[in-house]
């Protein structure tokens, strides 16, 4: 029963993940998902130009861009997590150890 639980898992993660060559097929949830919140944060930097088109307070901008930050650091967190839920164990499992530098990399720019 063990043994076909990760056959599935592995199954589901090579469906979902071409990691090898730079693209991922992802599901139709974690697409919307990530589409939605991609607009959301557009539509607030939208909001952001409105407020300097209208000359409005330094302090409310500036808030408001703390908040656009924040959408794109959860963005980013979740982003992070569905590609080492996919992407890096997969590449893990079938010994690509260059992955983990590849992840390590990018978790260094993430936090300059």
């Amino acid at each position: 029963m063990l043994e076909e639980k990760k056959l599935k898992e592995k199954d589901l993660l090579e469906e979902t993940t071409c990691c090898h060559c730079k693209t991922k097929e992802r599901s139709e949830k974690e697409y919307k998902d990530m589409v939605n919140r991609l607009n959301r944060i557009e539509g607030q930097i939208r909001g952001i130009k409105g407020m300097v088109e209208k000359d409005a307070y330094c302090i409310d901008i500036l808030t408001q861009v703390a908040a656009v930050t924040a959408a794109l650091n959860s963005f980013n967190k979740v982003l992070l997590g569905n590609h080492i839920k996919s992407c890096v164990i997969s590449d893990i499992r079938e010994g690509k150890e260059e992955t983990v530098d590849e992840l390590l990399d990018t978790l260094q720019k993430l936090m300059k």
